[in-house]
């Protein structure tokens, strides 16, 4: 590995978005050098082209894999984090910006100061691409550098509040491919519908975790992203598949999840309760039974409600009445 930074971008059907995303990493202030591996999931509109143009422009710093078929956010940008030829890996999405020019800088700085830090993280902002607006993010409370362990818990469930944002972060490469090459289902598996929790969990199992409090990065509310949809049926689904990896590395690693999953299944039994579909409703049971949940009394009552028509339909009506009222 050189002694270089690669900083990662998978993208599909941004092209309203993909020029400030690479103009906000072009624009680094580093005293290591950089590249950028792009990886274009075979868009439909503009995007492509865009960073064809970008790669002609800066053949020395692009490195643009186009592919030939949609291969999914997961399987895109794996492949892109394989082809890294640096010492570190930045992301940056690319519907999300950086806005700090000095943001590598100061974390490879981090990272040459304290080998046993295997990943760098900062703080955040929302930015709305409808208003132009900024918000803070919740702030985040972490020491300097914590031992990546007391971490675990909290990067798996991420109850209280966004431990890590992984546009963020700056980390190891041989961690990651060490990481990756010894359990290479947890990245691939599809079912997981993720791929930063993966990364910061492999991170903070194998070493310590830095915390800048400077804000580095806009990160995008109001697009097309899976945390930006409305659709409570693909919520559920979501929340579904993401409880499914959580579980796994608590299991693996023994970690006590039970508050958590007490929560998550509340979570899924709303996003069920606001479908008005049974059979997501039914799943929520089945959720709670694989799951061996106690039930508190936010669940019990909730499915109880679910569990009879009219209750049901009652509900909702003073929900929507509820909601009606506050706007």
């Amino acid at each position: 590995m050189e002694n270089l930074i690669s900083v990662v971008i998978v993208t599909y059907n941004q092209e309203d978005t993909i020029r400030r995303s690479i103009d906000s990493v072009l624009m680094q202030e580093c005293h290591v050098p950089f590249e950028i591996v792009i990886g274009e999931d075979c868009s439909t509109d503009g995007t492509r082209a865009i960073c064809e143009a970008y790669a002609q422009k800066y053949p020395d710093i692009i490195r643009l894999f186009c592919n030939e078929h949609n291969k999914g956010i997961n399987d895109n940008y794996f492949d892109c984090l394989l082809q890294c030829r640096g010492r570190y890996i930045a992301d940056c999405a690319g519907d999300d910006f950086w806005t700090d020019p000095k943001k590598l800088e100061k974390e490879v700085c981090v990272m040459e100061a304290h080998p046993e830090v295997t990943m760098v993280i900062t703080n955040w902002q929302f930015y709305d691409e409808t208003t132009h607006q900024t918000t803070p993010s919740r702030q985040i409370h972490h020491a300097p550098i914590t031992p990546g362990r007391q971490l675990l818990k909290a990067i798996i469930t991420q109850q209280h509040m966004s431990v890590f944002h992984l546009c963020t972060s700056l980390y190891r490469t041989d961690v990651f491919r060490k990481a990756y090459h010894d359990d290479t289902h947890l990245f691939r598996n599809k079912d997981y519908c993720s791929e930063d929790m993966q990364v910061a969990f492999s991170m903070a199992l194998h070493g310590d975790i830095a915390y800048l409090p400077d804000v580095t990065l806009n990160y995008s509310i109001g697009g097309k992203g899976v945390s930006n949809i409305h659709d409570e049926e693909k919520l559920f689904r979501f929340a579904q598949k993401s409880t499914l990896l959580t579980r796994d590395l608590a299991a693996k690693h023994q970690i006590d999840i039970r508050d958590f999953l007490s929560h998550r299944l509340f979570e899924l039994g709303m996003h069920a309760f606001r479908t008005h579909q049974h059979t997501l409703y039914e799943e929520t049971l089945a959720c709670a039974k694989e799951w061996n949940v106690p039930r508190n009394l936010k669940n019990t009552l909730l499915l109880t409600v679910m569990g009879h028509k009219t209750l049901w339909k009652t509900g909702l009506w003073v929900r929507q009445a509820v909601v009606s009222l506050k706007r």
